[in-house]
């Protein structure tokens, strides 16, 4: 399960060791650090980091599957993970060491800024070929978050992007050797540790005002 830490001003969350898939629990958790990080006082910043070779796989489907009943409140809380991401009061910087695929690559794209590993690793939206469409929140998110180019062709064609040409579409900030994407992504979140508070919180509602809208709106099919 998900974990904090810190190095000095900057909060490290620690999603796992596994897929890192979004069951029920897991979100409960990441939320309960989340609270932890909002709560804390003066310069300060968040990096979302993961170990092993996967950043995150998305959504638990198997969960889903197991529990159709529960399918739209379900995806209305992973869209509500990604609107809190957008609107924190401070900087966040996702540090991609392995794969992100579907919602784990959304969860990327809410963050401020990516660290992906330059060598191995895809970052993907696979579900076009998974024949499942994007909710409407979260095809909202990323035409927010990427060039319009890159998200045509990353939502209609799947295509899987290592870290160099997610680097050269903007996908991503910075890429980094293995073993090295944890401490540039802390780097580059300590060098932003006076960006916290609510003023940034503000700046952040008004500039995704119609994404939060359609990502807090809940509805759409699972990924």
């Amino acid at each position: 399960m998900p974990v904090l830490d810190r190095h000095g001003p900057v909060y490290v969350l620690r999603l796992g060791e596994g897929e890192n898939r979004f069951h029920p629990d897991w979100l409960a958790t990441v939320n309960a650090l989340l609270d932890e990080v909002e709560a804390a006082e003066g310069p300060r910043a968040l990096v979302t980091a993961a170990s092993g070779k996967f950043f995150s796989n998305g959504l638990d489907l198997d969960w889903v599957l197991a529990h159709p009943e529960r399918r739209e409140e379900y995806v209305a809380s992973v869209q509500a993970l990604f609107a809190r991401f957008l609107t924190l009061p401070m900087v966040s910087v996702a540090a991609l060491q392995g794969h992100a695929f579907a919602a784990g690559a959304m969860l990327s794209l809410a963050h401020d800024l990516r660290v992906m590993r330059g060598d191995r690793g895809y970052w993907c939206l696979p579900e076009a070929t998974l024949g499942i469409p994007f909710t409407p929140g979260m095809s909202a998110l990323i035409r927010s978050r990427l060039a319009p180019r890159v998200a045509h062709e990353a939502m209609v064609t799947a295509r899987r992007y290592g870290g160099h040409q997610a680097l050269a579409d903007g996908i991503v900030d910075r890429t980094a050797e293995e073993g090295a994407v944890l401490e540039v992504a802390v780097e580059v979140a300590t060098s932003l540790v006076d960006r916290a508070g609510p003023t940034v919180g503000a700046i952040r509602s008004g500039m995704y005002g119609p994404v939060l809208e359609a990502l807090r709106a809940g509805e759409g099919s699972p990924r």
